[in-house]
C-alpha cells in the first residue's frame, strides 16, 4: 500500500467540507481516489496526533478513512433514509474516533473507528427511521438492529425464532415480541391527506379522535358550572352560624389546615364535638349546593 497523498484534484480541507448530498457520486469518487494508509504510516500520524496534538495528522487520519464511513453508510440502505445523510453522520463518528485513538493498544484506526461510525449512524437512524420512537434503552437499541437483520421475510416470527433470538440477545422472548410489533408498525398522518378518498378518509385519526374538551360549547358549559358551584358555595357558607363557618374554612379551605384538637383547644369544647359541628356544618353546605 501507498501513503495517502492528500492532493488528489482537491486540497485536503476541501474534501473535509465537502458535502455528500449535493454531488454523492462525485463525493464517492473523490473519497475513493485518496489512498490508503499503511500501517507504519497510520502509526506515525497517530502517534503526533497522541502526542503533540497534530492538526495535519488528525486530518490526514480522517481523509484516509471517508471511504471506509461510505462502505458503512451503505449496510445502512434499508431503512429508507438518505445515504448522503448517514455518511455525514458517520463522518462525525469517524472524527470522534481518530479524537480519541490511542496508538499504545497496537490495533488499527479503522478497527477502532467503526464503532463509532456506527455508533452515530445508529444514533440518527433511530430518530429518523420513524417519528415515533422505537427504541430508547441501549437494549431495546441492540434488539432493534438485530432483529431488522435476522428477519429474512415480513412474515411474523415463529416461536422458536423469538425463544432462539432472545437467549441469543440476553433478553426476555416478550421483548423481541413487542420490538417485532414496533417494526411491523408504519406512521399514520393526523390530518386527511389531500388525495384521499372518501371511503378511505375513516382511516385518518383526525376524522375519529375528537377532542371533546376542545368545544367551545363544552368549555363555555364548563366554566359556567364551575361559577354557579362557587356562587352555591359562597351562599351556602354565608348561611352557617360563625363557628361553623370558621371550623369549615379552616378544616377544608385554610393550607395548612387546622387539627381538631387545636380548634377543640381555642373553642373550650372537645376534639369529638369540633368533629360533630363539621359534620354538622358539611351536611348543610351539601344540601345548600344541592338545591
Amino acid at each position: 500500500m501507498t501513503e495517502a497523498n492528500t492532493s488528489v484534484s482537491m486540497t485536503p480541507n476541501a474534501i473535509l467540507n465537502m458535502v455528500p448530498g449535493a454531488n454523492l457520486g462525485a463525493y464517492v469518487q473523490t473519497v475513493s481516489a485518496i489512498p490508503m494508509l499503511s500501517a507504519e504510516r497510520e502509526q506515525e500520524l497517530a502517534e503526533r496526533l497522541f502526542y503533540g496534538n497534530s492538526v495535519d495528522s488528525a486530518r490526514e487520519l480522517v481523509l484516509a478513512h471517508l471511504r471506509f464511513v461510505v462502505h458503512v453508510a451503505r449496510s445502512y440502505s434499508g431503512y429508507g433514509l438518505q445515504e448522503a445523510d448517514l455518511i455525514q453522520e458517520g463522518n462525525v463518528g469517524l472524527m470522534k474516533a481518530v479524537k480519541r485513538f490511542d496508538p499504545t493498544k497496537g490495533v488499527r484506526l479503522v478497527s477502532f473507528a467503526v464503532h463509532w461510525i456506527k455508533a452515530e449512524m445508529h444514533e440518527y437512524v433511530l430518530k429518523n427511521w420513524r417519528i415515533v420512537k422505537v427504541a430508547t434503552t441501549k437494549a431495546q437499541r441492540k434488539l432493534f438492529f438485530n432483529l431488522r437483520s435476522r428477519k429474512t421475510g415480513t412474515h411474523w416470527l415463529t416461536q422458536d425464532e423469538t425463544i432462539a433470538i432472545a437467549q441469543d440477545l440476553g433478553v426476555e422472548p416478550s421483548e423481541v415480541t413487542r420490538m417485532e410489533s414496533r417494526l411491523s408498525s408504519r406512521d399514520l398522518a393526523f390530518d386527511l391527506p389531500v388525495d384521499m378518498d372518501e371511503e378511505s378518509a375513516w382511516q385518518a385519526p383526525q376524522q375519529y379522535l375528537e377532542d371533546q374538551s376542545a368545544d367551545p360549547a363544552t368549555v363555555v358549559e364548563a366554566a359556567d358550572c364551575v361559577a354557579h358551584k362557587g356562587t352555591q358555595l359562597s351562599a351556602a357558607m354565608s348561611a352557617l352560624d360563625p363557628r361553623s363557618r370558621d371550623i369549615v374554612a379552616r378544616r377544608w379551605l385554610a393550607d395548612p389546615k387546622t387539627t381538631l384538637h387545636e380548634l377543640a383547644e381555642e373553642y373550650g369544647v372537645s376534639a369529638e364535638r369540633i368533629r360533630q359541628l363539621e359534620n354538622n356544618a358539611m351536611k348543610k353546605l351539601r344540601a345548600g349546593i344541592v338545591a
